[in-house]
């Protein structure tokens, strides 16, 4: 029995569907727009040239997100820029309604890189445990360990405020 590959077919029904929540994550990762486009861009064309590498263990749009993720990180580590000022990222939630709260995107901008890419993921992008899990090559043990500390952190800035 042969490996499961992904059809050409399957990534562009995912990349179709998901376009604006990879752009958005990637935006995130990257800090701009344009850059973000070409690391999805960059990644899909991965996705597409390695696809029959693809073998089942994960659902395929997990493992387009890892491409998706390790694309943005490589573009970010290439074109060495200031980290993403929060609000140049961030600017809407994924309902379309803007975040009015600098201070939250300050504060998400300030956390550990593991922990920012799971908040993006769970909150954003609007991927499940396991989902984050293949995205970030990470057990879903560690994506809750992760966001319960980014939870924790964020709460604690939130507390602060409220003194």
């Amino acid at each position: 029995m042969g490996s499961p590959a992904a059809s050409i077919a399957d990534l562009e029904a995912v990349y179709r569907r998901d376009l604006s929540r990879f752009v958005r994550a990637a935006t995130a990762i990257v800090g701009d727009e344009a850059t973000a486009t070409d690391a999805v861009q960059e990644a899909f064309a991965s996705a597409v040239r390695s696809r029959k590498t693809y073998r089942g263990d994960v659902p395929l749009e997990g493992w387009i997100w890892r491409i998706v993720v390790n694309a943005a990180l490589q573009l970010r580590r290439e074109r060495p820029a200031a980290d993403p000022e929060p609000d140049e990222w961030l600017v809407a939630e994924p309902n379309g309604h803007p975040i009015e709260d600098v201070a939250v995107r300050r504060w998400i901008a300030a956390l550990p890189e593991r922990q920012r890419l799971a908040v993006f993921l769970r909150y954003f992008a609007d991927l499940d445990y396991r989902g984050i899990a293949a995205a970030l090559e990470i057990e879903v043990g560690t994506v809750s360990a992760t966001l319960a500390a980014a939870h924790s952190t964020l709460r604690r800035s939130i507390q602060e405020v409220e003194r």
